[in-house]
């Protein structure tokens, strides 16, 4: 499914702050994976998922999808496989427009852009059932504001709005960082359940470690740019969490 070969990521190259971010990342996830990535700040998970999206080139390699070679396509041309939900939950979502329009936005996001998903009966209904799994009450606000939502609605939308066209991968970028626990669990429930439901491939970025461990079925950890971990699903299940703590220490 993902392929990232020979993987190196240098920025300002040349220069006296030059800084190597990704240092010969060799790694393969199949259809379906989980992957929840560890690491301390700037040891290269956000650059890992900037360059699988296309925000950002690698300096060296490649990266295929679905054994395509999409190392130089632009952001926008990867989004028929890629959706990605950051740790801002502002971003991703435009305020200025109702909750019923983002989700037309988000189910045009891989199409030519022919404007052919219209807002008809259906579309509301599909939207109302899908927002209605949150349990906020939402579902009945449909032509709110997005604008006028708190960070956690918004972040648990822009989730939901991930699988609402084609897309086949998901990022998700710390995606509970900004958010109180209680919606931060939510969150995570969501991800998981959606990712089963809709066989997406999905490389989730934590900072918590009981996280990494409830969630996912592959583990891999960051050092300095390296990949330095990587935990199948048998290893994952045999993992305390005071082995977690030491490789921080």
């Amino acid at each position: 499914m993902i392929s990232l070969q020979n993987i190196n990521k240098v920025y300002n190259k040349g220069e006296v702050n030059e800084v190597t971010a990704l240092r010969h990342i060799n790694l393969k996830i199949n259809k379906g994976d989980y992957v929840v990535i560890l690491g301390a700040n700037g040891s290269g998970k956000t650059t890992l998922l900037n360059v699988l999206s296309g925000a950002d080139k690698p300096t060296t390699g490649q990266v295929l999808i679905d054994g395509k070679d999409v190392t130089r396509y632009a952001e926008y041309k990867r989004s028929k496989w890629i959706a990605r939900v950051f740790q801002n939950p502002y971003t991703g979502t435009a305020p200025d427009l109702s909750i019923l329009d983002n989700f037309r936005l988000a189910a045009l996001r891989t199409t030519t852009k022919k404007l052919v998903v219209g807002i008809d009966a259906a579309f509301r209904i599909k939207v109302r059932d899908m927002i209605a799994r949150l349990g906020m009450g939402l579902e009945n606000k449909i032509n709110q504001l997005m604008g006028s939502l708190s960070g956690g609605q918004r972040q648990a939308l822009t989730l939901l709005m991930s699988v609402m066209d084609e897309a086949s991968i998901l990022l998700l970028d710390e995606p509970t960082a900004a958010l109180d626990p209680k919606t931060a669990a939510l969150i995570l429930t969501l991800a998981d359940e959606l990712i089963k439901e809709y066989n997406l491939t999905a490389l989730c970025i934590t900072h918590n470690l009981k996280d990494a461990r409830q969630y996912g079925n592959r583990l891999i950890q960051f050092q300095e740019g390296a990949l330095i971990r990587d935990l199948n699903a048998a290893e994952k299940s045999t993992l305390q969490l005071q082995d977690m703590f030491q490789w921080f220490a």
